[in-house]
C-alpha cells in the first residue's frame, strides 16, 4: 500500500450525550468525520476544531492521520489487516476509518516515527 501522513494535529472526539452536532467545517479544512451510532457520537477533527462542549465531551488530541492513496475497490480484502499487523506488533495504537473510496488511519503523533518505521518494514511505501 501507498501511504501519505496528512498535515496536522488531529483530535478524537467523544461528544457529550446533550452536545449539539458540531457543524461541518468548510472544505479545506482538513479530514473531519462524525460517526453517530445509538447513544454515541464520535468526531474526528482538527484540533482546532474541537467544539466547546460543557456537557461531558472526551477530548484526546494528538493524533495523526495515515491515508491510504486510494481510491480502492470495496471488494479488497485484508488493507486494514496489511497496517495494523505490523503497528500492532511496534505497540502502536490504531484508530481506523473508511471512506467509500479509501482507507485512513490514526496513530497516536508522539508514535509516528515508529508508525512508518513499521510499515516501511512490512513493506508499505510511504510519502
Amino acid at each position: 500500500m501507498r501511504l501519505r501522513v496528512l498535515e496536522g494535529d488531529y483530535a478524537i472526539v467523544r461528544l457529550g450525550a446533550l452536545a449539539d452536532t458540531p457543524p461541518t467545517p468548510e472544505r479545506g479544512a482538513g479530514f473531519w468525520s462524525l460517526t453517530e451510532v445509538g447513544e454515541e457520537r464520535s468526531l474526528v477533527c482538527l484540533e482546532d476544531l474541537v467544539p466547546e462542549d460543557g456537557d461531558g465531551a472526551t477530548v484526546v488530541r494528538g493524533w495523526r492521520i495515515l491515508e491510504v492513496l486510494g481510491p480502492l475497490d470495496l471488494g479488497l480484502t485484508g488493507v486494514l489487516a496489511s497496517l495494523a499487523t505490523p503497528l500492532a506488533a511496534a505497540g502502536v495504537p490504531i484508530f481506523p476509518i473508511a471512506t467509500h473510496d479509501t482507507d485512513w488511519v490514526l496513530v497516536p503523533g508522539a508514535q509516528l516515527d515508529g508508525a512508518l518505521a513499521a510499515l516501511r518494514g512490512a513493506g508499505h511505501e510511504t510519502i
